[in-house]
């Protein structure tokens, strides 16, 4: 198979971005408001959703239901969140974060928002409608390549 330039350049632009924003650097070694890199993510989307399953949390962080339940455990185990089966099907478990819980989401979001802030406010002005656009439709050929590849 034959990469264009262009798919290259792609590869290479994404891989400088991972960079410049530690996610390679991060994965395995740093914490996060005193939680690993896996357990924020995993903190940050329960708290976007108030109360989620495990299979659901699983399939937005795009991890296996084991992987996610050791996170959850590890979450659990540190009071910042709460794991109760699901009153309409007990096969099903439901995350809600605790008040502990609450703040460390709280804590991330803050420190988030302010490291995404000053990197929008480095686009320029009549630049930055531009580059959501662009990162929008390349999350979406993300999303569109990876559901290919399973189905």
């Amino acid at each position: 198979m034959i990469t264009s330039n262009n798919e290259k350049k792609l590869r290479e632009l994404i891989r400088q971005i991972e960079a410049k924003l530690g996610i390679l650097n991060e994965m395995e070694s740093t914490t996060c408001c005193g939680v690993s890199f896996t357990q924020c993510h995993a903190i940050i989307e329960i708290g976007r959703n108030t109360n989620v399953s495990l299979n659901e949390l699983a399939e937005k962080l795009n991890v296996d239901n084991s992987t996610m339940s050791r996170t959850v455990n590890n979450i659990v185990n540190k009071g910042l969140a709460n794991r109760e089966l699901a009153l309409n099907d007990r096969r099903y478990v439901n995350i809600s974060l605790t008040e502990d819980g609450k703040i460390v989401f709280e804590e991330i979001n803050l420190k988030m928002n302010n490291y995404f802030k000053k990197i929008y406010e480095n686009i320029l002005q009549d630049k930055r409608e531009q580059v959501l656009e662009s990162l929008e439709l390349l999350a979406d050929a993300i999303t569109k390549s990876v559901r290919c590849k399973k189905g």
